[in-house]
């Protein structure tokens, strides 16, 4: 089903998400699988980790397995999973047992595998997205949802998951054909698309035409509808969007223009409200944002910068309404194109693209800093690193 938005269709969808807001549906639940998760099945010392890399010319073979250990950043390698063309991005069921992968290509595609107990992992299927170039996808908190954002061709996709964590058709396609796209852009590139913490509206960041789209998820049938879309400065190139645990703010990385901005947010309506642009402390070197992590706490953000190939820590202050840039740190490799926290937060990793290589940093909880931990990993055409 593939569906673009008017300005009529914008309308009628405005009026139905205004209608909706003030009586939601709480979000639906994950649908146990039956199956054991990996994650409570690793050895205590050691915790699963997949990466996604660039196949063929990138350097990559599919999505690299192995494990980390909490305590010291030791990461170690223990095989890979195949047949996936460019699995460039990854994530992971609520209830742990099953991952997703984009495949980064023309006609892009979205495969689920199976995470086995024993550290086999399994491809389930693929599906295609109705678009080119998926460079994003997440799994909404119910885990009946699966949403990718394809960069080549300006749209959103939506997969139903199954009982068993496999795919099924995909149930909507929406294009952003509108407003037009920023300077020195040929066309929208769907960058991102995230789940808000209420639950029922889904975001979608844009770096072609410098938007951010909220749409109403409905959760019986997969379907998008618009309801409100934030504009930030021409030219800004909105790439990652990231909430504070809080839910009234999120934090926008703007790849083109190398800016951070903080963005209030009603979850009632689902409008978000950019703020100006602020610096991401690599001072005049070029440097393109990539990823903006913040901590569970929603003390701390994180943000990793490509080309200058570093590290930025900010405070998060005024219960989430600022961040105050606190410096950079070299991230031990070249073109960190994404970042991840463990979940216990001890840990923050890089998936260092250009380097091929993945490097872990220890977390320090009373302020943030960011000390090495152990040596870097070489993963050819490491693109996304996840820890479980």
């Amino acid at each position: 089903m593939t569906r673009t938005i008017g300005r009529r269709g914008l309308i009628r969808a405005v009026l139905a998400g205004a209608a909706l807001s003030t009586a939601a549906a709480p979000p639906d639940r994950p649908t146990p699988s039956g199956r054991p998760s990996p994650v409570g099945a690793r050895p205590a010392t050691t915790r699963p980790l997949l990466i996604g890399t660039y196949t063929g010319a990138g350097g990559g073979q599919g999505i690299r397995t192995g494990t980390y250990d909490p305590a010291t950043g030791r990461i170690s390698l223990t095989a890979t999973v195949v047949g996936i063309e460019h699995p460039s991005y990854l994530a992971v069921h609520p209830c742990g047992a099953t991952a997703y992968a984009v495949s980064e290509r023309e006609e892009g595609a979205v495969t689920a595998v199976a995470l086995g107990a024993d550290g086999v992992h399994r491809v389930l299927g693929s599906r295609p997205t109705g678009g080119a170039g998926p460079t994003h996808l997440s799994v909404h908190p119910g885990g009946r949802w699966l949403f990718s954002a394809n960069y080549n061709s300006g749209s959103v996709s939506v997969h139903p998951i199954r009982g068993d964590g496999s795919l099924g058709r995909r149930s909507d396609l929406v294009a952003h054909l509108s407003p037009p796209p920023g300077p020195g852009q040929e066309g929208p590139h769907a960058h991102q698309i995230i789940t808000a913490p209420d639950g029922r509206h889904v975001l979608a960041t844009d770096l072609g035409n410098d938007t951010v789209y909220t749409y109403r998820l409905d959760t019986a049938h997969g379907t998008l509808a618009e309801v409100s879309r934030a504009t930030v400065r021409p030219g800004a190139g909105p790439r990652h969007l990231t909430f504070h645990p809080g839910g009234r703010f999120a934090y926008l990385a703007c790849e083109l223009d190398d800016t951070v901005v903080v963005c209030g947010y009603d979850p009632a309506t689902g409008t978000l409200s950019p703020g100006a642009g602020q610096s991401t402390g690599t001072g005049p070197d070029t440097s393109y944002p990539a990823q903006l992590l913040v901590t569970a706490d929603g003390a701390f953000a994180y943000l990793a910068n490509r080309g200058h190939n570093s590290l930025t820590r900010y405070a998060v202050e005024e219960d989430g309404a600022a961040l105050r840039l606190l410096g950079t740190v070299p991230v031990g490799g070249d073109f960190p194109r994404q970042i991840a926290l463990t979940p216990d937060g001890a840990l923050l990793l890089a998936a260092n693209q250009r380097s091929g290589t993945v490097t872990a940093f220890h977390v320090d909880r009373q302020d943030g800093g960011l000390r090495p931990a152990g040596a870097a990993v070489d993963v050819p055409g490491a693109a996304c690193v996840l820890p479980l």
